[in-house]
């Protein structure tokens, strides 16, 4: 039996090492092994609201074994008992709870538990120890079982806290990237996807054919319908951008009117996929718009081409080239209409 300060040493170094919850329960699942004189100890989780308990880890001896992984009804299980009766420990199983099928089944005759809660109350599981022959739980066993469970409810709190921080991390991240009105990238997402498409063509060959949108009388949209009018205008030409898309084609929003579309092609392809990219998006912006009630007819956007196949263009350069040709386009359409 090791001492009081051999074991505190132990639990000192696993609680300093441990960075999951399996690094940490794993080592002092071996320490209550020690302490408590039973042979195999297990950490279990417990859903309610399903019914179930299941033994997430486990150190066996060769005589008793209980299966890591194990599932079995909540209801009548040993723990629940001793739980609902406040008996931590007993080493007489078959007397206490001799209608226990699972406790036969296992072979357990001496068994003790404390549940695992978390700081809101929450019951996470319980953490047990149990013997198939009668043994006297070791002096301070009790004690040592409950601090154990504190520390694995401890790092159950912070490996939550940390997925919180994460989630929240990329929501805001997604956040940085997204136009709040369109849900379409942003123009920093567009940069960001730019420079890395130009890094990849640089390697492969390929071509990146920038087409820039204006949507032509939008303001006039505004002006007469308002703004909510406008917004959903924006929102339906985004959907009708993405459902114009091909391969990995990408759409993004520029801001104000503007739209741009990327798509990576085969560089003696370039001008072919450039002329049939503008002719889909086109047709993709013009035509009928139902926006809640409201019919607009819309004649399309001007969109301009730009194509690099260097690989080493500017994000910004490529902009400028394409936002160049989309006005050259909307003059042309301007004298055509006149």
């Amino acid at each position: 039996m090791p001492t009081t300060f051999e074991v505190l040493g132990k639990l000192a170094d696993s609680v300093a090492q441990a960075r999951t919850l399996e690094g940490l329960v794993r080592p002092l699942l071996e320490l209550l092994q020690t302490v408590t004189g039973l042979e195999s100890t297990y950490l279990t989780t417990v859903d309610s609201s399903a019914g179930v308990q299941h033994v997430l880890f486990a150190r066996n001896s060769r005589e008793l074994q209980i299966p890591e992984g194990l599932s079995v009804p909540w209801e009548g299980t040993l723990c629940r008992r001793a739980l609902e009766e406040g008996c931590g420990y007993t080493d007489d199983v078959a007397g206490r709870w001799g209608d226990s099928e699972a406790a036969r089944a296992l072979g357990i005759a001496s068994y003790a538990s404390t549940p695992v809660r978390t700081g809101d109350g929450e019951l996470y599981g319980t953490l047990c120890a149990a013997s198939g022959e009668r043994k006297a739980l070791a002096e301070g066993a009790p004690q040592i079982l409950q601090m154990f469970s504190q520390l694995i409810a401890q790092q159950i709190e912070r490996e939550r806290l940390v997925q919180a921080l994460r989630m929240a991390n990329d929501a805001l991240a997604v956040t940085a990237l997204t136009d709040a009105t369109t849900r379409l990238p942003n123009r920093r997402a567009l940069m960001e996807e730019m420079r890395t498409r130009q890094a990849a063509h640089a390697r492969s060959g390929d071509a990146l054919v920038v087409a820039f949108i204006d949507l032509d009388g939008f303001k006039a949209i505004n002006d007469r319908h308002g703004h909510d009018v406008g917004d959903r205008f924006l929102i339906a030409v985004g959907g009708r951008l993405q459902g114009a898309l091909r391969g990995t084609d990408f759409a993004a929003r520029l801001g104000g009117d503007e739209f741009v579309v990327l798509s990576s092609v085969p560089r003696d392809t370039a001008a072919r996929a450039a002329a049939s990219l503008k002719t889909r998006l086109q047709a993709a912006t013009a035509g009928h718009y139902a926006l809640d009630g409201l019919g607009i007819d819309y004649v399309g956007a001007s969109i301009g081409i730009a194509v690099a196949v260097s690989g080493e263009d500017e994000p910004a350069a490529l902009l400028a080239q394409a936002d160049a040709a989309m006005y050259r386009a909307k003059r042309e359409r301007r004298g055509s209409l006149h």
